[in-house]
C-alpha cells in the first residue's frame, strides 16, 4: 500500500490532499502544528489503520527526522511527499523585517528542503514529490515580499530535485493554487479591491476550491501522472496566464 506524507494537513489544502489520497487507496501522515486540526483530519478519515498524525513545528530542528521516523514506524515506506505547510500574510519588501523574512523562508523554503533531504533516502522508483508553490511564484505579485522569496525558490528546488533524482524514478513537481477559497479569503471577497483584483481577473465562473487543488495533487501521485516532471501546474483558472477583465469590471464608473 502506497504511503504519502503530507505537511499542512490540518485544513485547507492539505486536508483536502489528505481525504483524497486516502480515498485512492493510500496510507496518509498527516503533519501540523495545531493538533485540534490534526483531530479533526482524524475524525472525518476515520482509519487508524491508514491515518497517523503527527503535531510538530515543521521547521524545528529534528521534525524531519519526527516525521520519517513516524512513516517508516507505522507504514514501512515512502511513496509521495507533499510540501503543503505554509503561511500567509506577506508584506512589501521595503516593510518586511528580518524576523518576517527568516519566518517565511524557514516555514515554506528551509523546512521543504530540510524534509525533502530526510525523505529522498526513502523513496523508490516510481515516487513522487508535489510542492505546492503559488502564483506569486509564476507571476510578479504586489505584497509578495518574502512570501514571493520562498515560493519562487521552493519552484527551483523543485527543478533540482527533478533532475537530480528524475533518473532514479522520483519525480518532483509543483502545483501553484491561484486565490482559493477558505474561510480567510471568504471574508475578503467582501473587499472591492480584492474582488476586483481576483474575480474580475480570472476567466471562470468562480474561484478555485481546496478540491480544485487536491486533485491535481492526486493525479499527480498516480499512474496518470507517471511522465510528468520537473513542472509547475497553475490551479487558477486561467488569471496569471490571461489578461482577462469581467464585463461588469470594464464597465465600471
Amino acid at each position: 500500500m502506497e504511503v504519502a506524507i503530507i505537511s499542512g494537513a490540518g485544513s485547507g489544502i492539505g486536508l483536502a490532499t489528505a481525504k483524497q489520497l486516502y480515498d485512492k487507496g493510500m496510507c496518509i501522515v498527516g503533519v501540523g502544528r495545531d493538533a485540534g486540526k490534526l483531530a479533526d483530519l482524524e475524525k472525518q478519515i476515520n482509519d487508524p489503520d491508514r491515518l497517523v498524525t503527527l503535531s510538530v513545528d515543521i521547521a524545528a530542528d529534528d521534525a524531519p527526522t519526527q516525521i520519517v521516523d513516524l512513516a517508516l514506524d507505522r507504514f514501512g515506506g515512502i511513496d509521495f511527499l507533499v510540501n503543503n505547510a505554509g503561511i500567509g500574510g506577506p508584506k512589501p519588501l521595503h516593510e518586511t523585517d528580518d524576523e518576517t523574512l527568516d519566518r517565511f523562508l524557514g516555514i515554506m523554503l528551509r523546512a521543504p528542503f530540510r524534509l525533502t533531504r530526510e525523505v529522498i533516502p526513502h523513496l523508490k522508483p516510481g515516487s513522487a514529490i508535489i510542492n505546492v508553490t503559488s502564483t506569486f511564484a509564476v507571476v510578479g505579485g504586489r505584497r509578495g515580499g518574502a512570501y514571493s522569496a520562498a515560493k519562487g525558490g521552493l519552484t527551483a528546488l523543485t527543478l533540482h530535485i527533478a533532475c537530480e533524482y528524475g533518473a532514479q524514478g522520483i519525480r518532483a513537481n509543483c502545483v501553484a493554487p491561484g486565490v482559493t477559497v477558505t474561510d480567510m479569503v471568504r471574508e475578503r471577497l467582501n473587499d472591492k479591491a480584492f474582488r476586483r483584483m481576483n474575480v474580475d481577473m480570472t476567466p471562470h465562473t468562480r474561484l478555485g476550491e481546496v478540491d480544485d487543488v487536491a486533485s491535481t495533487i492526486a493525479f499527480l501521485c498516480s499512474p496518470g501522472g507517471a511522465f510528468i516532471n520537473g513542472q509547475t501546474i497553475v490551479v487558477d483558472g486561467g488569471w496569471s496566464s490571461t489578461k482577462y477583465l469581467s464585463p461588469e469590471a470594464l464597465n465600471a464608473g
